[in-house]
């Protein structure tokens, strides 16, 4: 009988020698993965702009309601149009070329930058370290203010997307430094997940890596990645989280990439995975 999801962090327990990971594990269920589309049926415009490359869906559905884009000649006023293609799409006045194959990049992020295109406050963002050879790329989710490692890049916003829902389960992993007492069943147990102040969090595979005192390293597996949710649930677990780096996004691995690099994955390598999405 499965345990019951944490509502509250469950009593500390002097930890073993060495850091252990259950037997019997919980699987996570498995995905279901919709039907694709027939082949050139219809789709909406919004969709086809972001795997062309224009800008994310939302981006695009602020563009659609200020009036920047037309068919010909026309200026849209709904981002529910249906098109085959983007033959006769202009964004700004400009024609809208077809999309070319999508591309994807590492990028080590560092601390103290902001993953955003422009902040009001004028704070440092990913745009002001990138090369500035590098496409028109959106960022594939977030990292905060002050977690670093990998942040994947695309000119695709559909595969944006397909990277981002829950729906598809990527697998993202971090690792924290964190200062406090906690033991590895204590992190096994959020393989149930756990419910903090309202907000449910899937399933976690967290595993104490090393500790040295009360400070270690926690190392944590999940695949929605919603909003701060690794620094929620450590910090719900009495930990005080003094650095995070995301080391994994899928199978593409930080490795070795200098602090502020950036590099291209292999198109090879992007079209297979791709094809586990679907």
């Amino acid at each position: 009988m499965s345990k019951p999801p944490l509502s509250r962090p469950p009593g500390q327990k002097p930890p073993g020698d060495r850091p252990r990971r259950g037997p019997g594990r919980s699987a996570a269920p498995p995905r279901t993965v919709a039907a694709p589309k027939p082949k050139g049926a219809p789709e909406r415009i919004a969709k086809l702009l972001a795997r062309a490359g224009i800008a994310s869906r939302r981006e695009i559905e602020r563009m659609i309601a200020e009036g920047r884009i037309a068919l010909n000649g026309t200026v849209l006023d709904t981002p529910a149009t249906l098109l085959t293609s983007l033959h006769g799409v202009t964004v700004d006045g400009n024609e809208v070329k077809a999309p070319a194959p999508a591309r994807l990049f590492r990028f080590h992020k560092p601390t103290a930058l902001l993953t955003t295109e422009r902040d009001p406050k004028g704070r440092p963002t990913i745009y002001d370290k990138l090369p500035k050879d590098l496409p028109r790329v959106m960022p594939v989710g977030r990292l905060d203010l002050n977690t670093e490692g990998l942040l994947l890049l695309t000119t695709d916003g559909e595969l944006k997307r397909q990277l981002e829902l829950p729906s598809t389960g990527v697998e993202r992993t971090y690792r924290a430094r964190v200062f406090g007492s906690v033991s590895q069943e204590q992190l096994e147990d959020l393989i149930h997940g756990v419910e903090i102040e309202g907000v449910r969090y899937g399933s976690i595979d967290a595993n104490l890596e090393r500790r040295t005192g009360r400070n270690g390293w926690v190392e944590m597996r999940l695949t929605e990645g919603k909003n701060r949710e690794v620094r929620r649930v450590l910090e719900f677990l009495g930990l005080q989280v003094s650095r995070l780096i995301r080391t994994s996004y899928g199978p593409f691995a930080l490795e070795d990439l200098p602090v502020g690099a950036v590099d291209e994955i292999r198109q090879h390598d992007l079209v297979v995975f791709r094809k586990t999405l679907k």
